[in-house]
């Protein structure tokens, strides 16, 4: 691995992965017996993806998961009752009973709410990298989109706009080949997703969406290129949803063959593995591991359960952001006057190419010293691809596109 971990944090990988799993297998109880007030959208298959991404992020990094992103919410300090309330709509939820989904964040640990339609996250993680550049907190965002999600309106406005601003987020592409029932070959002529990536001229990584230290370690590398200052970047992780879109779709339309090939590449099975070859545990110290996750979920699962419903007078409550229904302010880690007039202010310097006509605006030093302190590429450092800050350069090298074998 370029990016090696401690034992301890192997073992933890593996405990969240596995957490990730047997929560949701409990969820499927629980909704075989009309307990949840939601569907249910499970990641069987996809957990090392949610795992490893998240686990590369530090504790300031911001991330916004999608409906099949519940690992990254437990890597990032929520318990499995909040996925259990949260699910069966009970007054303990982080909602409060207000929404009965995926649909809930914690803005003090750093993460943001799903949003139901496709490709959304990715503006409004855009706004919140540029908004951590400028108050010089260095930080990095990160969310995920489907293969399907890929192809939305959205998901290229956002990437057009943190491209143009090269704000230091990541976008992890889970292609798992289905957009509920439409396979990627019928709904984009490419192979790989990453190549996305080139329209914009930016940086992305090609990984073994089943490998968790692959997941990790190339993960690793966009956080280092974004706190650089040379994002945004594109993941695309290569995997297969095991399951039907929902616990309604029985995902007939799928291939046996498929779910054969994917199964002998089950990530649980594969990391075991590789802790098991490299002596990494002992078979009391995996039991051990497996008897906590088995009483954390008994315990957050009984404490769902016996949780009340929402009283109907709150039905009305937090419509609106009345006084005292949050305080928000922001985090400065610069000082203020550095990002006000009349430090602020720049002279627009352009130098047009005897060539071909082409624009290119020229950063004035004293404002890449300024911007520079903020990290994340305030200033007019070079990129990857050649390209210095303001309008794009036709003539760039095209961007990298770096794929990161898996193990078996």
């Amino acid at each position: 691995m370029k990016h090696p971990l401690k034992r301890e944090q192997l073992l933890e990988l593996y405990y969240f992965m596995k957490l990730n799993r047997e929560l949701e297998d409990a969820m499927v109880r629980l909704f075989r017996q009309n307990k949840l007030m939601s569907g249910l959208y499970q990641s069987l298959g996809q957990e090392a993806i949610s795992i490893g991404t998240a686990y590369a992020l530090e504790e300031r990094d911001w991330l916004a998961p999608m409906i099949r992103n519940i690992g990254a919410m437990l890597v990032k300090g929520f318990p499995p009752r909040d996925v259990f309330t949260q699910h069966m709509a009970r007054l303990t939820a982080p909602t409060r009973g207000k929404d009965s989904t995926s649909h809930f964040g914690d803005y003090k640990r750093r993460a943001v709410g799903p949003i139901s339609m496709l490709g959304d996250l990715i503006p409004v993680m855009t706004g919140v990298a540029m908004a951590g550049r400028y108050l010089g907190q260095n930080i990095v965002t990160l969310t995920w989109i489907g293969d399907g999600g890929s192809s939305t309106g959205a998901f290229h406005e956002g990437l057009g706009l943190a491209a143009s601003q090269r704000a230091p987020i990541i976008v992890v592409i889970e292609n798992n080949q289905w957009a509920y029932s439409t396979p990627v070959a019928r709904q984009v002529p490419l192979k790989d997703l990453a190549d996305r990536a080139k329209a914009y001229g930016i940086p992305s990584f090609i990984v073994d969406g089943n490998d968790v230290l692959a997941v990790y370690d190339v993960t690793k590398d966009a956080v280092e290129l974004c706190r650089a200052g040379n994002g945004p970047v594109i993941i695309e992780a290569k995997t297969h949803r095991m399951k039907g879109h929902a616990q309604h779709d029985p995902a007939e339309y799928v291939p046996k063959e498929m779910f054969e090939y994917w199964k002998a590449r089950d990530p649980i099975a594969r990391f075991e593995k590789y802790l098991t070859d490299n002596k990494l545990w002992t078979e009391a110290g995996r039991k051990e591991i497996l008897a906590r996750i088995e009483r954390e979920i008994a315990e957050d699962q009984k404490f769902a359960e016996e949780s009340p419903m929402p009283p109907p007078e709150m039905a009305a409550e937090g419509v609106y952001c009345e006084s005292g229904c949050h305080d928000i302010r922001p985090e400065w880690k610069r000082p203020v006057a550095e990002v006000t007039p009349p430090r602020s202010s720049v002279k627009s310097e352009w130098t047009v190419s005897n060539e071909d006509g082409y624009g290119e605006w020229q950063q004035p030093a004293e404002a890449r010293d300024l911007a520079g302190a903020a990290g994340n590429g305030g200033g007019a450092a070079a990129r990857p691809d050649g390209r210095n800050g303001g309008a794009r350069n036709r003539k760039s090298k095209p961007a990298r596109v770096t794929k990161s074998k898996g193990r078996r």
